[in-house]
């Protein structure tokens, strides 16, 4: 893939949920919701401060992050599903 974001946007993969439940039980497709943590593949050069410099993003290519429920915008490239955000929309980097 050959994406590079602009500024504080930040490009993330979505990892699988789990497809069952804690009791064993089989979770189907359309009762799941998407989920919220994600794989960053690609990071912008930083957000453009009132001042005129850049501050450097938080997040680096392979972080594991959790993301909010409705941000960014989803889009196709080679067949794979991925999620364009800002990094303010960015909750947490999981270790």
């Amino acid at each position: 893939m050959n994406i590079k974001p602009l500024y504080d946007r930040v490009v993330i993969k979505r990892m699988e949920e789990e497809k069952v439940s804690a009791g064993g039980i089989v979770i189907p497709d359309t009762a799941t919701e998407k989920p919220i943590k994600g794989e960053v593949i690609a990071v912008g050069e930083g957000k453009v401060l009132d001042n005129g410099s850049l501050r450097a993003p938080k997040v680096k290519t392979g972080d594991k992050v959790l993301f909010g429920k409705y941000s960014g915008t989803e889009v196709k490239l080679d067949g794979v599903e991925y999620l364009v955000v800002k990094e303010d929309d960015i909750l947490a980097v999981l270790n």
